[in-house]
């Protein structure tokens, strides 16, 4: 039923550096996947509340109050559970890994008593390969092995006296767990593991833990912002960082797949791939931030994708492009939202945008010293000589419509935006090019748009060619410096994005029936929108404007300052969570923000 899932926004994300898990306020893990990002789910009751797998630590009281947070500067999520009986913490993390891929990865899950007594009850049923595979539950003298072909699953639980006798099916374990005040327990989930299962010494749980959190607090403690939004900025660093896969520096858009924009919709995507966009905005937040070892290893990483032949859009985050499309229909979805999806389509389509984003982290990174190698600059020359001959084609867009290519006008300002990254990188660095061949090519684009984007009788920019509707993707234009945001051009199309995309602050992508995008049903408010509007607003000189709308977007994060994709009619999240994309534009809309104020 519906009402068995929790809200999309009740989850706080940890992780490793190389995947991460979704726990829920009532201490159930109800996302994660194993080994990497993108591997088939271990847990996906999020989509499936009956059949998708999970673990869950929660007291056996129906009178329970949950609340959550993170400690302090850190990646370690704490859910407390309140009664009148007492006061229990259920401490969740991740220890980090290497740089090395590695099939072990271990989720510790430390349970305190702080007050009074309680009795949890614990239960783990994993469902792996997307609850496509089956599965033994083998029990073991110091815990429990789940088995399903090559993949095992360790249960580990600390020594405790308060541990009761395991309930073992084919399929699960559950016991009980009873603690008074002061006692600690818990357990480790270990994936990868090539040996049985053992009891956990409670002096091996807390020095991973001091090991956690002290990896955490020195990364946070590398951060030069000191503006107004300290805590808001952090924990979008944070997410950042979680969603970023170690042993190549590629940042997923999110964490996960399915989760609609729509409930009971079809809009229903799989985002734990790297898109060229997403991951070419997070220099511009790195760098504000003062994370330069972060921005060069993604920087290598995008420099090894600009020397395929012909870019993807996006890939895996070992930039394999296999990203063949696929439904389970053996999962019902997020609150009936199907096809649940895996795999991205999106893949295929052409989108001249990304030559924008890609050529103004060259840029921004130059400004560390980061010069690129000859054959990585070879590879960039054929890149923006290939745009040369293909920018007046159609394209699908920067929002992956499925009804086909249009003349977008989003696409063509940042075609220019390539050529005139180009040319300012081969004039800073004194590196060959056909400098005049560029210059001819971004002059002729900046007039194209000038003469097809524009709305004379409306007075706007416009979506795409031939079409009077406006275009959240519009409000980059002043960002990215294709016009001044004072041209009385730029103010006029703020306007009618005013009046026709902005709700009490929240904006729109755009308008489906409009723009129709070859899927059924609507979605909710654009997150990443909301945040280029307000910086938007404070270039044009809309300063009071800007701050508020800012303030307002604050109060839509979830209880642990996450934002997913979009944001619903009453509030709630929609789409995969967190996103990425929502946490970038957050940091970049602060950083205007403070450099004005």
């Amino acid at each position: 039923m519906q009402s068995d899932y929790p809200p999309i926004e009740n989850h706080g994300l940890i992780g490793d550096l190389q995947t991460s898990a979704l726990i829920a306020q009532d201490g159930t893990i109800d996302w994660f996947c194993a080994p990497r990002f993108d591997s088939p789910s271990v847990f996906a009751s999020l989509l499936d509340r009956n059949s998708g797998g999970y673990c869950r630590i929660r007291p056996e009281r129906d009178d329970v109050v949950a609340r959550q947070l993170y400690l302090p500067g850190t990646a370690i999520l704490i859910t407390r559970f309140m009664s009148p009986e007492g006061v229990g913490e259920l401490m969740d993390f991740m220890p980090v890994t290497g740089k090395e891929p590695t099939d072990r990865h271990r989720i510790v899950r430390v349970l305190r008593t702080v007050r009074g007594h309680m009795r949890y009850t614990f239960e783990c049923k994993p469902a792996f390969d997307y609850a496509r595979a089956r599965h033994e539950v083998v029990s073991h003298p110091q815990g429990v092995q789940f088995r399903s072909g090559p993949h095992r699953l360790n249960l580990c639980p600390v020594r405790s006296e308060h541990v009761g006798d395991a309930q073992i099916t084919d399929h699960a374990v559950r016991y009980t767990i009873d603690a008074a005040e002061g006692d600690d327990g818990g357990l480790i989930l270990e994936t990868g593991a090539e040996y049985p299962p053992c009891a956990v010494p409670p002096e091996e749980i807390w020095q991973l833990y001091d090991q956690t959190r002290s990896f955490w607090r020195e990364w946070v403690g590398r951060s030069q912002y000191r503006g107004r939004w300290r805590e808001n900025v952090e924990r979008s660093a944070i997410t950042l960082k979680l969603m970023t896969y170690a042993p190549t520096g590629a940042l997923i858009a999110a964490p996960t797949a399915g989760l609609p924009e729509q409930v009971g919709g079809e809009r229903n995507w799989d985002y734990r791939f790297t898109w060229l966009r997403d991951a070419s905005f997070s220099v511009r937040s790195l760098l504000g931030l003062g994370y330069h070892d972060e921005t060069r290893q993604f920087m290598y990483w995008l420099r090894d994708r600009i020397a395929d032949s012909a870019p993807k859009i996006m890939y895996r985050i070992d930039g394999d492009t296999d990203l063949a499309e696929e439904s389970l229909p053996h999962l019902e979805g997020y609150r009936g939202s199907s096809p649940v999806r895996i795999g991205n389509d999106a893949n295929g389509q052409l989108q001249l945008d990304i030559f924008g984003e890609v050529m103004d982290a060259f840029l921004r990174a130059s400004d560390t010293g980061l010069r690129p190698a000859w054959d990585g600059w070879r590879k960039t020359v054929q890149t923006i000589d290939w745009l040369c001959d293909n920018w007046s084609r159609p394209d699908d867009g920067i929002w992956e419509s499925r009804s086909g290519r249009e003349h977008n006008t989003y696409g063509r300002v940042m075609s220019w935006v390539a050529f005139d990254r180009a040319i300012r990188l081969a004039d800073r660095l004194g590196l060959p090019a056909d400098v005049h061949r560029w210059s001819a090519a971004r002059d002729a684009v900046y007039l194209d748009v000038m003469n097809n984007g524009w709305d004379e009788k409306e007075q706007t920019f416009v979506q795409r060619y031939g079409s009077s509707v406006v275009d959240a993707a519009l409000l980059y234009m002043p960002i990215v410096g294709f016009v001044s945001p004072t041209d009385p051009k730029w103010l006029s199309t703020l306007d009618a994005i005013d009046r026709h995309l902005v709700s009490d602050s929240l904006v729109y992508r755009y308008d489906p029936l409009q723009s129709p995008d070859g899927l059924a049903g609507n979605e909710g408010t654009f997150s990443m929108c909301t945040f280029w509007y307000v910086d938007a607003l404070a270039r044009s000189g809309r300063l009071d404007d800007a701050q508020l709308a800012f303030e307002k977007m604050l109060t839509y994060g979830n209880h642990l300052g996450l934002y997913s994709e979009e944001i619903g009619p009453t509030g709630e999240q929609l789409g995969n969570f967190p996103q990425a994309f929502s946490h970038l534009g957050l940091i970049n809309a602060a950083m205007k923000l403070d450099s004005y104020l």
